[in-house]
């Protein structure tokens, strides 16, 4: 048998003359999260035609390939879906909103807008990114969704106001982590609890904010009750 014409050699040599070749063309392309590269990056979606080659020339045609996402930084190739998750930068503003939202839900339907209640209020909307949010300006906001809605202080959680928090919610919680979407649950709680025990609306709207979050109920009642205890 002569040198590198095992049966390891002979597939060597057959693809030396026979193999595949995929043409790639760009469909569009924008930011995305890669994961290969960890970080928020540029990316290419490509679609594909495949052609057999001889001796490297492509001479039939194999059919399509793709759609594929191509990382313009590490030039890996990932499915569609990998555009689902949200860049960086989305994601910042998609949890600023959420904790937004439930800070103004639960102030809504506290019976009152006590002072200590906006002041925890208004530290949980700076720390999730919202840096120059005053008491004042939560205060007024609630004024005006009242106003707007001609909803009253300590009113159980309406239909709109559900619609508010599964909207700002709902994209963001496949995204967290259990301990990332109880820490929102947990937030709202210490808005309520600022100015004295849950409310019977204070609990509903913290129900549906566990609900939106995919926190089943046991553990929305746990965690509501662990926030009632000082640490």
């Amino acid at each position: 048998m002569l040198p590198g014409w095992g049966r390891n050699g002979r597939a060597v040599q057959v693809s030396r003359i026979l193999g595949t070749r995929t043409a790639w063309t760009s469909v569009g392309d924008g930011e995305f999260f890669c994961p290969g590269c960890g970080g928020d990056r540029n990316y290419q979606r490509l679609t594909g035609r495949r052609r057999f080659t001889l001796l490297g020339v492509p001479v039939l045609p194999r059919g399509e390939t793709g759609p594929v996402v191509e990382c313009a930084a590490c030039r890996h190739h990932y499915g569609p879906d990998v555009l689902d998750h949200p860049t960086t930068t989305r994601f910042s503003a998609m949890l600023r909103d959420a904790v937004h939202t439930v800070a103004l839900a639960v102030l809504a339907t506290g019976g009152t807008c006590s002072r200590t209640s906006l002041e925890t209020a208004a530290g949980a909307v700076r720390s999730a990114g919202f840096d120059d949010c005053t008491e004042d300006q939560l205060g007024a906001l609630v004024e005006a969704l009242a106003a707007d809605t001609g909803r009253l202080f300590g009113e159980p959680c309406g239909a709109s106001l559900a619609i508010e928090l599964h909207e700002a919610l709902d994209p963001l919680a496949p995204h967290l982590a259990a301990a990332g979407r109880e820490s929102i649950l947990l937030q709202g709680a210490r808005i309520a609890l600022a100015d004295g025990p849950y409310t019977p609306a204070e609990r509903e709207v913290l129900a549906t904010v566990g609900a939106a979050l995919t926190i089943c109920s046991d553990d929305v009642t746990r965690l509501l009750a662990a926030a009632r205890t000082p640490s």
